[in-house]
């Protein structure tokens, strides 16, 4: 079982303090004080000190720290931890003064050490330390929390300056070719914008469909230009494309499928991709001839993803089919805009 990250200083602070409790009480004392603090009166408060303690120690890290250990608010953690001295106090007073006096007939204090004024500044010595000692793991662990937050924002600039540099470099390319070889310079910038779109604009949740749609024009056009004149898949988009949207890189998992496993260069068996836009929904259909080398999996992680991407956002307002007739392999998907 993993220990929360906290929780492991407060057991570390808590075993260190507890060696040096038995390294006084064992090693520092005399034969005659030791026996003294072994007797089961003298444990009892003991132990009630300590559950007074950890109560306090834990009020201030759960509220008082996270709650007025501000600049703006100097004055209120001051008064809260005059309110802590006295919490304790109280508490070690009834637990030690009255349940445990009812038990034993033995009070931990003597009568005049009792009175308030005075039992209250004895006991703020040991409400201090427990205030102390939370005060500083609450710093401790804040600070680790606020280095390990720079550091994954200082990853994140690194993950955007790496495209940036990137893209940038395709337009210098983009930029030298277009006079001299006007054909590459377009192809550079189909690439950069493909880039661009799985990097930037995919990231959001939904995106609009003719973004998405231009981006699958995108990816069949550099196999278009792998296989040259052997290139032989049909694409096609029927309906109006306006400003619907659709979760983003959905339609691209039927693409990246076909091209992954299927024949696209048998002009006898071509490939088809096809794109029917309705007013409230969508259907995308492919067919493929299956490679005779690869073994299709319509099981995949990826079709599990899709399915249960596909169900979170849609519950089962959708429909996804895949069906096999040898040597082919169809898919389809119907889902809302």
């Amino acid at each position: 079982m993993k220990i929360n990250k906290k929780w492991k200083y407060h057991l570390i602070l808590a075993a260190f303090l507890l060696v040096m409790e038995c390294f006084q009480t064992f090693i520092l004392l005399e034969n005659e004080e030791l026996t003294k603090n072994l007797e089961l009166h003298f444990f009892a408060f003991r132990i009630t000190f300590y559950i007074s303690s950890i109560i306090i120690y834990f009020i201030n890290f759960i509220i008082v720290c996270p709650d007025y250990l501000k600049k703006t608010k100097v004055v209120q953690f001051i008064v809260a931890i005059v309110g802590l001295i006295l919490l304790f106090a109280g508490l070690r007073y009834v637990l030690q003064e009255i349940v445990l006096f009812n038990f034993t007939g033995i009070h931990n204090y003597y009568e005049t050490s009792r009175r308030p004024i005075f039992y209250i500044i004895d006991n703020s010595y040991y409400a201090i330390k427990a205030i102390l000692y939370s005060t500083l793991i609450y710093l401790a662990i804040k600070f680790m929390e606020t280095n390990d937050h720079n550091k994954a924002e200082l990853n994140l600039l690194k993950s955007q300056i790496s495209p940036h540099f990137l893209f940038n470099t395709l337009n210098a390319f983009y930029v030298e070719l277009i006079d001299d070889k006007p054909e590459t310079a377009k192809d550079i910038h189909k690439l950069s914008e493909l880039l661009r779109y799985v990097t930037y604009d995919s990231q959001k949740d939904v995106v609009l469909l003719k973004n998405e749609i231009q981006f699958l024009k995108d990816y069949i056009h550099f196999f278009n230009k792998r296989f040259e004149s052997d290139f032989s898949v049909t694409f096609q988009v029927t309906g109006n494309l306006k400003n619907q949207e659709i979760p983003s890189l959905i339609l691209i998992h039927f693409i990246e499928n076909l091209f992954k496993h299927g024949v696209v260069n048998d002009k006898k068996n071509p490939a088809t991709i096809n794109i029917i836009i309705h007013e409230q929904f969508i259907e995308v259909s492919t067919r493929n001839k299956i490679l005779t080398s690869d073994k299709f999996m319509e099981s995949g992680i990826g079709t599990q993803n899709v399915k249960r991407r596909l169900t979170t956002l849609f519950n089962t307002n959708y429909k996804l089919v895949y069906t096999k007739e040898t040597p082919y392999f169809n898919t389809y998907l119907k889902m809302p805009l």
